[in-house]
């Protein structure tokens, strides 16, 4: 989320679960019902190769006669069969009690499209453009809502709904003008602890709860980085606390993060799912700075996140995707052992003499899919900006052909889901 500095560094499911496209329900055609009859194959007899031994005397017309008879009692025992096995099985409503399943087989794919400094300029135009750009449509579509716009994007919330995507929502506690590198403003931890943010909590939750679709909703995202108001580092960092046993910094956080997720819940927000979502990388790289120190518990979060970024500044090294992953997937794995882990933030830039942008981006949409189980959602973050020193960091994944490529001919992979699972929820 914004432009990152340079020293940066499946629980059981109870009901049947139904593939649906929702693009299509929403112009009016049938939803995809998930579901495949086994049609077997029917091989016809040859008179030319002669009759079957046992026919003995019989006519070759009382041979056709049994045949027939016999093949047709085997499609209906077959029909019988499949009746009993593959029940018809009823269209999800995208309107009425749903929730969203994280895939059993395959990984949803998603993507950030450059919606503006403010991350919430979310247009159809940059969303299908994206789309035609990578040959898919996205299943999740990730966008922001600073606390200092002081609303709720309902209208970006209902677009990215009606295109048939899940919303992804940063929603984070910081004041214009949204510069990073600094400490907290008016937006403070403490200050959310106090109460005095209560009201526009509430007012958020009620919105988000008259939205009444699906969402995934990220409190305070990378606060084990140094970059962003809401980092423990500026909250006391690795001073003990004997009486909670934590680190002080690190406790706040989860003491904040406790407090707006339960005056959510209480406004009865109940279609929202809450990611828990860290850098790879903690930094610093300290134990007190780790993502345990922060994580609120388990029942607070649905979904674990993780923030991967290769090189964004020229004078970054190159770094490949097992190197960005492999000990990250491990800690956040360890929090909860059952919970999906989605990569909330991918990117790479572009660089001369560097290492290949293609090569990168397909590593990682093979990888994420195959090497690492419990992911289960990837966010590609495409934006592109100019730094201090007039360079150019390009993440998107057209800053060059051969990058494009990459990414269309991985993401193509069947695996790569861009319509979402949905579940029917018991109406109340």
């Amino acid at each position: 989320m914004l432009r990152r500095q340079s020293d940066k560094r499946d629980p059981e499911i109870l009901f049947p679960v139904i593939a649906v496209d929702i693009r299509e329900t929403f112009f009016d055609r049938r939803c995809n019902q998930g579901a495949t009859a086994f049609q077997p194959s029917r091989k016809k007899w040859d008179p030319a190769a002669g009759k079957p031994s046992f026919l003995g005397a019989f006519s070759f017309s009382r041979y056709k006669f049994l045949m027939r008879l016999i093949i047709a009692l085997i499609l209906c025992a077959l029909a019988a069969g499949c009746k009993k096995s593959a029940p018809e099985i009823t269209p999800v409503d995208p309107n009425g009690p749903i929730e969203i399943v994280a895939p059993e087989h395959g990984t949803y794919t998603g993507a950030f499209m450059d919606f503006g400094d403010e991350e919430d300029d979310v247009t159809l135009d940059s969303i299908e453009d994206f789309e035609q750009m990578v040959g898919k449509h996205q299943a999740i579509i990730a966008s922001s809502s600073y606390w200092g716009e002081q609303n709720f994007p309902t209208a970006n919330l209902n677009l990215i709904w009606r295109h048939g995507s899940l919303p992804l929502l940063f929603w984070s506690p910081w004041d214009k003008p949204y510069e990073q590198d600094h400490g907290p403003d008016r937006f403070s931890l403490i200050d959310i602890i106090a109460g005095k943010w209560d009201g526009y909590i509430d007012k958020w939750a009620d919105a988000a709860r008259e939205f009444a679709h699906p969402m995934i909703v990220v409190f305070g995202n990378e606060m084990n980085g140094a970059w962003f108001p809401w980092s423990g580092i500026y909250y006391g960092g690795n001073q003990w606390d004997n009486e909670l046993k934590n680190w002080k910094g690190p406790q706040i956080y989860r003491v904040a993060y406790r407090h707006v997720v339960d005056r959510v819940r209480a406004r009865a927000a109940a279609n929202i799912k809450w990611m828990f979502h860290t850098n790879n990388y903690s930094y610093p790289l300290d134990t007190w700075n780790f993502a345990p120190a922060y994580y609120p518990g388990a029942d607070y979060v649905d979904w674990l996140g993780l923030s991967v970024y290769g090189q964004q500044f020229k004078d970054e090294p190159w770094a490949d995707i097992p190197s960005l992953v492999d000990w990250p997937y491990e800690e956040i794995s360890r929090l909860d052992p059952h919970k999906p882990i989605m990569i909330a933030e991918w990117a790479t830039g572009e660089f001369p003499r560097s290492g290949n942008k293609g090569e990168w981006i397909k590593q990682g949409l093979d990888l994420f899919r195959t090497r690492y189980p419990r992911i289960k959602a990837a966010v590609y973050w495409h934006e592109r900006w100019q730094n201090a020193d007039g360079s150019y960091s390009n993440l998107r994944v057209n800053s060059s052909v051969e990058s494009l490529n990459a990414y269309r001919e991985s993401v193509a992979h069947p695996d790569w889901l861009g319509s979402l699972i949905l579940h029917a929820m018991p109406k109340k």
